[in-house]
């Protein structure tokens, strides 16, 4: 009885349940494929790529001390699973279910068929906290609390190979012909670094991530920095969840005068957990979001009025706002970029510089290592105004600039242009004179570009727009169906021992961390 495990976006061994019962049921070929059409999808990059190429290298060295390596193919599903049943003969197929792009939905949608043709099992098993079929958001995080605390699935002790099936190889981004992405302050993947990284941030890192997330200054070190991991599946939820409340349960030990700000802080980091399965939930619901406006008085409020130079500039961290430009040189080197700072380059994108959500949220999602498109596609519109349930948050790039980086220097840091301009100034250089441009040896429009707005006029604008919609009955009344479906009845996780705390709905202007 032939087993395939189809790994997707679930790269370990350890709580992976498809893993074991496949194992329990006969011989496994433990398979990934590599698909070069998702590759050339406008969403995916190169970095994305690196990173899952370190945890396919070392989760084919973990299978193969279980018994048999992962077995890696190069071409469409359908191709390999034809090309393996024809030769070896299918009994059955094993994976986690997947909330990913349209284009892996279709996908999935034409292995359903494949099967259904041949007879042959799929067993599909969920992954995390997003229910397919979902019926109602009512009771939805005891749901997901329940999930979270289910036993962990141990890595099975060894699995039955089958003989003689290549291995094959692990392509690399030149081989899957992916256009060049440089960034060299990428995360490395690998389940290793994962179980380093949570250990870490639990018991030393996330000491004052409730205080440090909002930052670019702390946030890199002080956040977990799963993300990543968490959406490529080189650490499970559960995992994570479980190993945070455990850390929540010793810090509550403790005598109060040793607490420190533990508490506090793994309290949100648990919150941000239940977040991101809350997101992944609205595309699973709805994948029209990927494309389409989650209200539909919006539509034409954007489309067809797109500047490229406005979007150009902003892509390459060149609008003449320093902490907006800092902020995108950064994610430009080193694929990732804390919560806030994410926000806020969407709103300037969509309020400031007036640019479609679809496209902007393209660009971040190739710059993005960790992409998870239902959290993606779902927050870029939340932050451009479109989900019609939210607070509108046009953000001062400038107030920010201060709040976020006082002392300048991580604009200092990321550009250098403005290495010379004293503080005072640093987060306005337009205020600059000639002489004082001089002096820095920063010529506006020559070293560094002229601010491509007037902050101030184009909030007053883009407010104007999105509220001149929002007032109508109409509107309304869409919008309540819409929080109906998709609104959070409560935000955070219940507390360890049963009891909630008091939450209030995304509708009311809560706004999520997804800091992970």
């Amino acid at each position: 009885m032939t087993q395939i495990v189809w790994f997707k976006r679930d790269l370990r061994i350890a709580d992976h349940l498809p893993l074991t019962r496949a194992a329990a049921a006969g011989s496994v070929i433990p398979l990934y494929v590599v698909e070069p059409q998702l590759w050339r999808q406008p969403d995916r990059s190169g970095r994305q790529w690196a990173f899952l190429y370190d945890c396919l290298q070392e989760l084919r060295e973990e299978l193969a001390a279980l018994g048999m390596p992962l077995v890696v193919r190069t071409g469409s599903v359908l191709d390999v699973l034809a090309e393996l049943h024809h030769r070896i003969g299918i009994d059955g197929i094993w994976s986690h279910q997947e909330t990913g792009s349209a284009w892996t939905y279709e996908r999935d949608k034409a292995v359903a068929g494949w099967v259904r043709a041949r007879g042959v099992p799929w067993t599909e098993v969920p992954q995390h906290g997003v229910i397919r079929g979902l019926k109602t958001r009512d009771g939805w995080a005891r749901k997901w609390d329940a999930f979270m605390r289910r036993p962990i699935t141990p890595a099975p002790a060894q699995i039955r190979g089958v003989a003689g099936v290549d291995p094959g190889t692990i392509p690399d981004a030149d081989a899957l012909r992916l256009p060049d992405d440089p960034c060299p302050g990428r995360q490395p993947g690998g389940r290793s670094q994962a179980r380093a990284l949570l250990a870490s941030f639990l018991e030393q890192r996330g000491a004052a991530y409730h205080k440090e997330m909002s930052s670019p200054l702390t946030a890199a070190e002080s956040c977990s920095r799963l993300s990543v991991h968490l959406a490529a599946g080189s650490l499970s939820m559960r995992e994570a969840a479980q190993a945070a409340w455990r850390r929540l349960d010793e810090v509550r030990a403790l005598p109060r005068a040793e607490r420190g700000g533990w508490g506090a802080a793994l309290n949100a980091y648990i919150g941000r957990l239940h977040w991101h399965c809350h997101f992944i939930q609205k595309l699973e619901d709805a994948p029209g979001h990927e494309f389409r406006n989650v209200h539909s008085g919006y539509n034409g409020l954007r489309e067809g009025t797109f500047d490229e130079a406005r979007f150009a500039a902003w892509a390459t961290g060149g609008t003449g706002f320093p902490f907006v430009d800092a902020c995108m040189r950064s994610l430009q080197a080193t694929g990732w970029i804390n919560f806030r700072m994410r926000a806020m380059l969407t709103a300037f994108a969509a309020y400031h510089l007036w640019l479609h959500w679809r496209e902007t949220g393209l660009q971040l999602a190739r710059l993005f290592t960790d992409y998870e498109p239902g959290i993606h596609w779902n927050q870029v519109q939340m932050q451009s105004g479109t989900t019609g349930i939210n607070t509108v948050r046009i953000y001062n790039p400038v107030k920010q600039s201060y709040d976020q980086d006082p002392e300048g220097s991580f604009i200092k840091r990321w550009v250098p242009e403005l290495r010379g301009v004293p503080q005072v100034l640093i987060h306005e250089p337009w205020r600059l004179g000639p002489m004082e441009q001089d002096a820095a040896r920063c010529r506006l429009g020559v070293d560094y570009p002229e601010r491509i707005v007037d902050h101030m006029s184009a909030s007053r604008s883009a407010r104007e727009r999105i509220y001149a919609i929002r007032r109508t009955a109409a509107f309304r009344q869409e919008a309540a169906a819409i929080q109906s479906r998709h609104g959070s009845r409560k935000s955070g996780l219940p507390q360890r021992g049963g009891r909630s705390r008091a939450r209030k709905r995304v509708g009311d202007g809560v706004q999520p961390s997804l800091d992970l």
